[in-house]
């Protein structure tokens, strides 16, 4: 019978744990590319629809899904002041609905997540500017860029 190994330090431990976490952390990437895959896929399948001459309503004919709660109270406002606070010059919406997507380890490339989420940004920042923290401009193309007051 051969003697239990006791070790005094825990790299065993921490090295099988590092692994997993590793395995886990790919594991959610692919996940992510997944969804990202059918969030587009499900696009092109309604416009299709619509091409084809489909007028029912797709969202009805969806199973109804538990509401996401995508930012706590306050996060959101705090994540554009962020993003403002950091920036060098005016930025739009969709700059500032792109960086939180990075800052948060978002997939970028799930457009309907972007879109989504430059819409809140937009209604966010007209709000912040009713406030007075904020304040909008045009640009040369004439988008609106916001910064900080």
């Amino acid at each position: 019978m051969g003697t239990l190994s006791r070790a005094t330090d825990f790299s065993h431990t921490v090295n099988g744990l590092l692994q997993k976490r590793a395995d886990l952390f790919n594991e959610a990437e692919r996940l992510r590319d997944r969804l990202a895959e059918i969030r587009n896929d499900l696009g092109a399948i309604d416009r299709t629809l619509g091409v084809l001459g489909y007028a029912g309503d797709l969202d009805a004919a969806m199973p109804r899904q538990k509401r996401e709660v995508i930012f706590g109270r306050g996060e959101l406002s705090k994540a554009i002041y962020g993003e403002l606070r950091e920036a060098t010059g005016p930025l739009s919406s969709r700059d500032i609905a792109r960086e939180i997507v990075a800052m948060r380890g978002e997939d970028a490339r799930d457009r309907k997540y972007l879109s989504d989420l430059t819409k809140r940004v937009s209604k966010a920042l007209r709000s912040m500017r009713e406030d007075g923290n904020v304040r909008s401009a045009t640009d040369a193309k004439g988008n609106v860029v916001w910064e900080r007051r």
